[in-house]
C-alpha cells in the first residue's frame, strides 16, 4: 500500500537530490517535444516524447505538493510548480496543436 508519509519523507530528506534531477529533465523533455512538433516527426515520436516529458512533470508537482503538506511555502516552492505546470501545458498543447494543424481536411 502506499504510504503518503513515507513519499513527504521521502521528498523533504532528498529534494536537493530530486530536484537536480527533475528541473534539467523537464527543461530538456520538454523542449525536445516542442522541437518534434516543430520539425514535424511523425505523431508517435511526438506522443512518446510528450508522455515522457508529462511524467516528468507530474513528477515535479507532486514533489511541491509534498511541500505544501508539509508547510513549506516559500518562493522556489512556487517557481517549482509554476516551471512543473508550464512544461506540463506546453506538452499537451504540443499535442493538441498537432492535432488540430494537422488533420485532413
Amino acid at each position: 500500500m502506499l504510504d503518503f508519509n513515507t513519499l513527504t519523507l521521502f521528498s523533504s530528506n532528498y529534494c536537493i537530490s530530486i530536484c537536480a534531477f527533475l528541473i534539467p529533465a523537464n527543461l530538456i523533455a520538454t523542449s525536445l517535444t516542442i522541437g518534434l512538433r516543430l520539425s514535424s516527426r511523425p505523431a508517435i515520436e511526438i506522443w512518446q516524447s510528450a508522455a515522457i516529458a508529462s511524467i516528468f512533470a507530474l513528477l515535479m508537482i507532486l514533489h511541491v505538493f509534498a511541500w505544501f503538506m508539509i508547510g513549506v511555502v516559500m518562493a522556489p516552492t512556487y517557481i517549482l510548480l509554476g516551471l512543473g505546470s508550464i512544461c506540463l501545458l506546453a506538452n499537451l498543447g504540443a499535442i493538441l496543436l498537432g492535432r488540430r494543424l494537422f488533420l485532413p481536411t
